[in-house]
């Protein structure tokens, strides 16, 4: 190279800083989001609820509104919609007061059958084990009350911003069921014209994901739950129905949620009927994670969510690592949501 020649940059490197940089801002802007999200992820999620509320009320609403007014449509079928959950919420409640009493019996017996268990080969714990465990537990108790009392004090803190995002979803459900169209109309308007096709594009395949994604994993945490129930009921276990509505919640985390239910269900089952029963119990963990992993989804949510086994479980761990919880609920149909509109403006560009 003679001096002042401009040193000569190969195309492959010249493509990887192009690329770098670019990825270099997306990351800061994902980056950005996410810690937006995180100042206000209470309204974030008051969002997601109200939109998961219209995917589910509004085609009732539109059936309504064909013999009565929209507003009035809207105020029938959200007033319906409240008045079931609260019936299955005293349905529940009234199953645990009914069976509170067996149940403290049978958990006290059942405790002193696991001891007498333990106590046997293989593994010979000693016969005070156990007692000297609850004595410590009762001395930590009442050494850290102090601790535990501001923490309840925390978690009421804690039920107000739980009720509060869920007025906030609740609301914004209400608008978005009377006049979701109109507001996303109004938005487009907003932009550009040079991208207010691609935005609608976007916008109707994100939508068409989503209302897909709720239905069918409503429709999977349902049969689910009626099985679970059923099950449960049959091998005499009590507190079926809530453990059902356990089954139910826990659904809607993908690959992981099921699992744990239903090992809440084996050691009810273990506590109140015994090894055998409980041992059907985990039986039955493995029965319906392959009817849910090879009937139920591939059925119903295969022609709404297109995405690896892999990458759902991904997604899974990695929103409960950003937001616990309800991260691990949002991330798949986030991602779903994502990569349909990333495949339906590929298709129109093509």
């Amino acid at each position: 190279m003679q001096p002042g020649t401009p040193p000569t940059v190969t195309p492959f490197l010249r493509t990887a800083a192009a690329y770098a940089w670019r990825l270099l801002v997306v990351g800061l802007l994902v980056y950005s989001l996410f810690a937006v999200l995180g100042r206000f992820h209470e309204i974030g999620v008051a969002v997601f609820l109200g939109l998961v509320i219209t995917a589910l009320l509004r085609p009732v609403a539109d059936v309504v509104a064909r013999g009565l007014p929209r507003p009035p449509a809207v105020a029938l079928t959200l007033l319906g919609g409240i008045a079931l959950v609260l019936g299955v919420l005293a349905l529940v409640g009234e199953a645990v007061a009914g069976e509170r009493t067996t149940l403290v019996r049978e958990f006290r017996e059942g405790v002193g059958r696991i001891e007498d268990w333990l106590e046997r080969p293989p593994f010979r714990l000693a016969p005070d084990a156990l007692s000297g465990v609850q004595s410590r537990i009762g001395q930590f108790l009442s050494s850290h009350r102090s601790t535990l009392l501001s923490e309840a004090m925390s978690g009421a803190g804690h039920l107000v911003a739980v009720l509060t995002t869920l007025a906030l979803g609740l609301f914004s459900a209400v608008f978005f069921i009377h006049s979701g169209d109109r507001q996303w109309a109004w938005f487009q308007e907003q932009l550009p014209r040079a991208v207010r096709d691609r935005v609608g594009i976007g916008g109707r395949a994100a939508w068409r994901t989503f209302t897909g994604y709720t239905h069918g994993i409503v429709l999977v945490a349902a049969v689910n739950a009626v099985l679970v129930g059923v099950a449960l009921w049959l091998l005499g276990v009590p507190l079926a129905v809530p453990l059902a509505l356990l089954e139910f919640l826990a659904a809607f985390v993908p690959l992981i949620g099921s699992p744990i239910a239903l090992a809440v269900a084996a050691v009810v089952a273990l506590a109140s009927q015994g090894p055998l029963v409980a041992g059907i119990v985990v039986a039955l963990i493995v029965v319906i994670g392959q009817i849910e992993g090879h009937l139920l989804h591939p059925l119903v949510m295969s022609w709404a969510v297109r995405l690896h086994p892999l990458v759902v479980a991904i997604s899974v761990i990695a929103g409960s690592i950003a937001a616990g919880i309800v991260g691990a609920v949002v991330a798949v149909p986030l991602v779903s949501v994502v990569w349909s509109v990333h495949t339906a403006l590929r298709a129109a560009r093509g």
